[in-house]
């Protein structure tokens, strides 16, 4: 039954992943949904319009803002903690509504400054209609295919034709003597749908379809031309700030402009099934692996050989008792019994013919073993020994095997 565990697994799997992949569309069917995300690239997402923003607006660097304006603003400000001080363009399409009441403020008191906020969407924060006095209407489009013309109050500029268009979203009660009116849309009527307005130093750009800048209008005939001439009211300033659909809402921080909607890559249908395809492989691997790996083998200390630490032990107790002549006759005794082992030499005799074999089958020099052999001669005389006897002879030993 063991053996047989891991087909069964395979199995259960392979079962369990092909039901979720036949319960899977085999087309992929169209998202029409008003995302305004500048990572979708559904029909109304933003990342061709987001991928272009550089190559119109060259000479300003692109700084994207993932948290509220008021964060964003407030950090880059002169007494912020930012990494830079805020000034240029500031863009927000189509997802105005989160706007804080602290946001609008600090939009708006960025504008005063010197600086260009432009807005498209269809909805836009009563705090900021009441603040500029504007109204915004809007009549359903009764056209079929729901086409609605976007034109421009400068009659050379180009018009164009946008379909899907369900409603035209407009300014109404406008004060055309303190707003300038830069664009229009038309269905059965002629409506402003762009104004520009003044506020301190600088000034506001509001446009009322935001669809104009989805994936599915600039890819569309030359509608792209469209987009480019409302951007051309945008001056060329220090930099430009794109307000992201993805919004945290927490403080500003550092790394604000280099986060990402991670979610977005699960939404590619690729990206998620080798995702999910992985994940099923790490878990076989995972589970076969613990079958298969080897039980932990004991490690086994090897045998410690006792024999010096004994040596030492008996030597320390000689020492210390000062059985000087003991040591001194073993010492030599196990001297005198290694060289017959390593020479085949008799030691019986310890004369000048000793000195001469010793000589001749170590390799020494005369001069460096007769020393030895007198001082080992003269000890085997004398009846008392001290300590220095002992030190001197350990060291002619040591002379004697040193090279």
């Amino acid at each position: 039954m063991k053996k047989g565990l891991p087909a069964i697994l395979i199995i259960v799997v392979l079962l369990i992943w092909g039901t979720l992949a036949l319960g899977i569309k085999r087309t992929k069917t169209v998202d029409w949904e008003l995302s305004f995300n500048e990572k979708s690239t559904k029909p109304y997402g933003l990342s061709v319009f987001y991928k272009e923003l550089p190559t119109l607006f060259e000479d300003q660097p692109l700084k994207t803002v993932y948290h509220q304006p008021s964060s964003y603003l407030n950090a880059n400000s002169e007494s912020g903690y930012g990494d830079h001080n805020a000034k240029g363009n500031y863009i927000i399409i189509g997802n105005s509504n989160y706007l804080t009441e602290a946001s609008i403020e600090k939009l708006l008191h960025f504008v005063a400054k010197g600086n260009h906020l432009f807005i498209s969407s269809y909805h836009y924060p009563l705090l900021l209609q009441d603040t500029l006095h504007l109204n915004i209407d809007y009549e359903l489009n009764p056209k079929k295919d729901s086409i609605s013309i976007l034109s421009f109050a400068q009659k050379e500029s180009p018009s164009v034709l946008i379909d899907k268009n369900e409603a035209d979203y407009y300014f109404s009660n406008l004060d055309h003597n303190t707003y300038e009116v830069l664009g229009y849309t038309e269905t059965d009527e002629k409506r402003p749908n762009f104004i520009k307005v003044p506020f301190g130093e600088g000034a506001l750009l509001l446009h009322t379809q935001p669809k104009a800048f989805t994936n599915y209008n600039i890819l569309k005939d030359d509608r792209y031309t469209y987009v480019e001439h409302v951007l051309s009211y945008l001056p060329d300033d220090k930099y430009l700030y794109f307000d992201s659909f993805s919004k945290y809402q927490t403080a500003y921080n550092n790394d604000v402009e280099e986060e990402s909607n991670l979610s977005w890559f699960l939404e590619q249908l690729a990206f998620r099934w080798a995702w999910y395809t992985a994940l099923v492989f790490v878990i076989l691997f995972m589970i076969f692996n613990a079958k298969r790996r080897q039980r932990i083998i004991k490690v086994i200390p090897p045998v410690e050989n006792t024999s010096l630490a004994f040596v030492k032990t008996i030597s320390n107790l000689y020492i210390e008792a000062e059985d000087y002549e003991n040591l001194i006759d073993k010492k030599i005794t196990y001297f005198l019994e290694k060289l017959r082992a390593d020479y085949a030499i008799d030691t019986a005799h310890l004369d000048a013919n000793f000195l001469k074999k010793l000589t001749a089958k170590s390799g020494q020099k005369t001069e460096k073993i007769a020393p030895l052999i007198k001082y080992i001669t003269w000890l085997r005389t004398k009846d008392e020994f001290s300590e220095e006897n002992l030190i001197t002879l350990n060291r002619f030993i040591d002379t004697f095997y040193s090279k």
